[in-house]
């Protein structure tokens, strides 16, 4: 399957009704927070054709979600869906991934009360393992990259039988992502545009096609040196890119997956490039004017609509609703 459509969104929603929290949407508002922290040469500044007010802009606090991101939709989608179908193995499911994607499965294997079983480099941070085990996970160190751990992982199913899930290249997964639009728009139902952060493209196929579905334009934020998407929209099909950006830990894919550049394809989608400073300042005014602490790749979203038109940014008009998703909080304090 390389296209979805809205009423596999519709059916994730409906099987994950319940097990996760539905998004909470919040005026972007400043209020009278102090001003962000001035340690990066990075400044933020609304542009002048956005309401000074902020009462245009909304943030989905979609980094409430339980483990910390929006993987949790998909991966509930992902194994609801074959418990449901009577397709999950008794080995469980299994995932190479030490990030939000593997915390996410993890979670909702516990959930369901079935085996998960995820693989991890050996350099790991130990606090990401604790996490993950604390989840009920069994947790297996193979190699020093995760390449290595992926292709332990894949040998792992052929020879167990379990099931093997993605961090973002699967129709369940990106399905399970879309869901939060709908959220959205009940409480935004004039809502003009959705700007979302994109890596390999899970979070964005989901949601710009319940977003194309329902006549809202999506903006697609990437680091200008994490270009998956964007390089593939100019190519017209997924090519590898090189990876290198502060946000490359959650949005750094090589390639962005078909399903992604199929949402693509048509006038309702942005494609906008930020730079690492303007990724920093982003986030620096989420924890300074909000205190969100919050991931880079959230930040990202944020990013992509302050700015300059000589940027690259996307500049809203006065009258334009307009909602980020902040997609994650799984982050070091250390660097705010």
């Amino acid at each position: 399957m390389t296209q979805l459509s809205y009423p596999d969104i519709e059916a994730a929603a409906a099987r994950i009704s319940g097990r996760v929290r539905p998004v909470t949407v919040a005026s972007a508002r400043p209020g009278n927070a102090p001003e962000a922290p001035t340690t990066t040469a990075a400044t933020w500044s609304a542009p002048p054709s956005i309401d000074p007010t902020g009462s245009g802009v909304h943030f989905a606090l979609e980094f409430m979600q339980y483990t910390g991101s929006f993987k949790a939709r998909g991966a509930q989608n992902f194994i609801q869906t074959h418990l449901a179908e009577g397709t999950f193995p008794e080995a469980g499911v299994t995932i190479a991934s030490g990030g939000n994607a593997g915390l996410a499965c993890a979670w909702a294997a516990r959930d369901a009360g079935v085996p998960a079983t995820v693989f991890l480099p050996t350099n790991a941070p130990a606090v990401k393992v604790e996490r993950l085990r604390d989840y009920g996970a069994e947790v297996r160190l193979t190699g020093s990259e995760y390449a290595e751990a992926a292709l332990a992982c894949q040998e792992f199913v052929e020879s167990s039988g379990a099931l093997a899930s993605h961090a973002y290249d699967h129709p369940l997964i990106a399905a399970g992502a879309g869901t939060m639009l709908t959220e959205i728009l009940s409480q935004i139902p004039d809502l003009d545009t959705i700007v979302v952060s994109a890596g390999g493209g899970g979070l964005f196929a989901g949601v710009a096609t319940a977003a194309t579905f329902h006549g809202v334009r999506t903006v697609a934020v990437e680091p200008a040196n994490c270009r998956a998407l964007n390089a593939a929209l100019e190519a017209g099909e997924p090519v590898d890119v090189p990876v290198d950006s502060v946000a490359a830990d959650s949005l750094g894919a090589s390639h962005a997956t078909p399903l992604a550049v199929a949402a693509a394809q048509n006038d309702l989608v942005t494609s906008v490039l930020v730079d690492d400073e303007q990724i920093i300042a982003a986030r620096n005014h989420l924890w300074g004017e909000h205190r969100l602490a919050l991931e880079h790749a959230a930040a990202t979203a944020l990013a992509g609509i302050h700015g300059s038109a000589g940027s690259g940014s996307y500049i809203p008009a006065p009258d334009e609703k307009v909602c980020v998703v902040l997609c994650g909080a799984n982050t070091s304090l250390g660097d705010l």
